[in-house]
């Protein structure tokens, strides 16, 4: 890895989304290209294998809340039980942010990622077929592990292979699985009317993902033959050290606001009145605000002490929470937009804060293997809670309250994310 500045390696660090939270740009074991060795493809290919990979690893999750009314009519769900059609993809991001550098290793990284790309496509097709409980949420675990896995390794393919474009590829990744959310929010409700289901729906989120596989073959084809070298093992993770835990409390309270408004944003406000495709349409605002927010808050946020900004991003959540408990059918648009430009600025930051505390980039790899874990399963409670508190409330008012507590945790957390100051 070519020698960056701190700001550099920040703003690498910066240009993600939420899957991409890992810590496997350095694995341990994790082939490498030697010294000298070109690059695998043209930096043109790159971008387009990034965009093509993107778009594929979040439709599936984010295309459960339109129709998500429609699958518990369909298999008689409660709510708590339908929650877990986000929880557990979100659960198992965090389960296995530690063991995949262990499958790179053993197996080779372009070929795990070719795997779960397949595994997200295969997945998503069971999932429409689905005829049990049982069936239905086994397939959605399959695309959880699959969603874990290449989330978790294509940024170590970036750095590898690009490690003085990081920055920019990272970005254009991050861009492309919000816009694949984005999409998949604001069409899987028309899909659904017009093939006839959900099921359709839900099983033609395989396609984008089918496309990145024949990116990643490609990408893997040109790979062979090429002279690599093991990298390092990671610096253990900082589990003895309090700023470790507030910035995982601070990204988990971020991730439980985040997955809950994936989940249940579009059945909240069908419940409050609106058409599906409306609600379907305020979902796909949020992701699409989410998206903006992220390369916002890294551009403006250039000092290492974020507090200013912390503050800022949490204090958003938490006015646009508390405007949707107080007045849902006030200008919805304005107040989705407002939590979700919040919790991607705080996303973005969050990412940051571990490189702000560490002194190697070993050490800052450890960080956010231990901030991933923490956050990611914290937050797959997130959409659990919600759905248990309306089947016991009748309603989504009580959940939204708690929402709002959870943003104003953040707002507290804050003031105590000063980054060290003994960093040389």
């Amino acid at each position: 890895m070519s020698a960056t500045s701190p700001s550099s390696r920040r703003a690498e660090t910066c240009a993600t989304d939420q899957s991409i939270l890992t810590p496997t740009p350095s694995e341990p074991g994790a082939l490498v290209p030697a010294p000298g060795t070109p690059a695998a493809l043209p930096f043109g290919m790159a971008i387009l294998c990034l965009i093509l990979a993107g778009l594929g690893l979040r439709p599936t999750i984010v295309s459960i809340g339109p129709i998500l009314p429609d699958m518990i009519a369909a298999f008689e769900l409660s709510h708590a039980e339908a929650s877990l059609l986000t929880a557990i993809p979100t659960l198992l991001m965090g389960l296995l942010a530690l063991p995949t550098p262990r499958l790179a290793r053993r197996y080779g990284r372009n070929r795990v990622i070719v795997a779960a790309l397949i595994a997200i496509a295969t997945a998503a097709v069971a999932r429409a077929f689905s005829y049990s409980t049982w069936t239905l949420f086994v397939s959605t675990a399959g695309t959880g592990v699959g969603i874990a896995f290449a989330g978790a390794l294509i940024p170590g393919f970036v750095k590898a292979e690009f490690p003085t474009r990081a920055a920019s590829l990272m970005g254009i990744f991050g861009m492309a699985l919000s816009l694949g959310s984005t999409v998949a929010a604001a069409t899987t409700k028309f899909l659904a009317g017009e093939s006839g289901g959900w099921r359709a729906a839900i099983g033609f989120w395989a396609l984008p993902a089918l496309f990145g596989v024949v990116a990643w073959l490609y990408i893997q084809a040109r790979d062979r033959g090429r002279t690599l070298i093991p990298q390092a093992a990671i610096h253990p993770l900082p589990v003895r050290n309090p700023t470790a835990w507030l910035i995982a409390a601070f990204f988990a309270c971020n991730n439980v606001i985040f997955y809950s408004c994936i989940s249940w944003l579009a059945p909240i406000y069908v419940e409050f009145g609106r058409a599906s495709t409306t609600a379907g349409l305020l979902l796909a605002t949020f992701t699409l605000a989410f998206m903006v927010a992220s390369p916002v808050f890294g551009f403006i946020s250039r000092n290492e002490d974020r507090r200013t900004w912390l503050a800022a991003s949490s204090g958003m959540a938490f006015l646009g929470i508390l405007w949707v408990s107080v007045a849902p059918t006030v200008l919805p648009f304005a107040a989705v937009s407002l939590i979700a430009f919040g919790t991607g600025g705080a996303f973005t930051l969050s990412m940051t804060l571990p490189l702000d505390n560490a002194r190697t980039h070993e050490e800052a790899i450890a960080w956010n293997a231990f901030v991933i874990l923490i956050s990611y399963l914290v937050g797959a409670a997130g959409p659990v809670l919600v759905g248990m508190l309306r089947d016991l409330n009748g309603g989504f008012y009580v959940s939204l309250w708690v929402l709002a507590g959870v943003a104003a945790t953040m707002l507290a957390i804050g003031p105590f994310l000063r980054p060290s100051l003994t960093k040389p």
